[in-house]
């Protein structure tokens, strides 16, 4: 078996379904495991993919083993599987806050380590993974899960320092653009648009930008400034943003993610 999920929430399916889409591996090639046999029906219905109540089974026959439990259950679900992962498998953890140490201490014996924080947009081949492996991983296992995460999206290597603030700014942000998104639809409704359309609008202005900022390699304030114009809408929509901190509110909420994250 190439792929075991310990854990099918709804990460573990992003991530699934992404590494099916992306060529990763095949249906036949993942497994996962997990307490609550609904998400797993959920993900044989959707995926197609083999599922047990067991982790040590699940993680005893893979090559790559990924972690996608919450902080709180890591340790004991380590403990789980800790006997049963391959000594030659990679063991990849999504939980946010345990660092590449906590992991190894919590295996007790050498495991090839590597922390990584996906998104949700995985779900559509639009993901964003912060990558770090530990110091035993090889330069193919490293390649492995760059493979693995860039199935699905942009997948970018970062200093375990940094993992944290990947949390905020990769992992939780979705949920920031999805009010964002829901607030400027809601906008629309109120001056009269029908909500389905308000959506599309919105969300493709989102997609749209986001895409100029990835692929012109311009500075996020240049593009703004291109669109607004001396005396226009655009700049007086800016300017009740900036007199009701939305600017500060984004840095507060990403910063107090961070926080937490550490803290987990």
């Amino acid at each position: 078996m190439k792929l075991a999920f310990i854990g099918c929430g709804n990460m573990a399916r992003a991530m699934m379904g992404g590494a099916i889409r992306g060529g990763f591996c095949g249906a036949e090639e993942i497994v996962a495991s997990g307490p609550h046999e609904p998400a797993l029906a959920r993900a044989r219905r959707e995926f197609g993919i083999r599922t047990t109540r067991s982790n040590a089974e699940a993680a005893g026959g893979a090559e790559t083993v990924v972690l996608s439990v919450k902080p709180q259950v890591c340790g004991t679900v380590i403990h789980e599987i800790a006997g049963a992962v391959r000594e030659d498998a990679l063991a990849v953890s999504i939980a946010p806050g345990k660092t590449l140490a906590w992991l190894g201490k919590a295996f007790g014996r050498p495991v090839h380590l590597v922390r990584a924080m996906p998104n949700t947009p995985a779900m559509v081949g639009a993901g964003m993974t912060a990558v770090c492996p530990g110091a035993g991983v090889t330069p193919e296992e490293k390649d492995r899960a760059l493979r693995l995460f860039g199935s699905f999206g942009r997948a970018e290597l970062l200093p375990e320092r940094l993992m944290d603030a990947a949390v905020s700014v990769g992992g939780s942000s979705p949920a920031l653009v999805f009010i964002l998104i829901e607030a400027m639809a809601d906008a629309a409704v109120a001056d009269g648009m029908p909500r389905a359309q308000a959506y599309t609008f919105a969300a493709q202005a989102v997609l749209g930008s986001a895409k100029m900022v990835l692929e012109t390699g311009r500075h996020p304030a240049e593009l703004k400034d291109a669109v607004c114009s001396p005396a226009g809408t655009t700049i007086e929509a800016v300017r009740v943003l900036e007199k009701t901190g939305f600017r500060s509110s984004v840095f507060e909420a990403l910063q107090a993610c961070t926080r937490r994250a550490k803290s987990v």
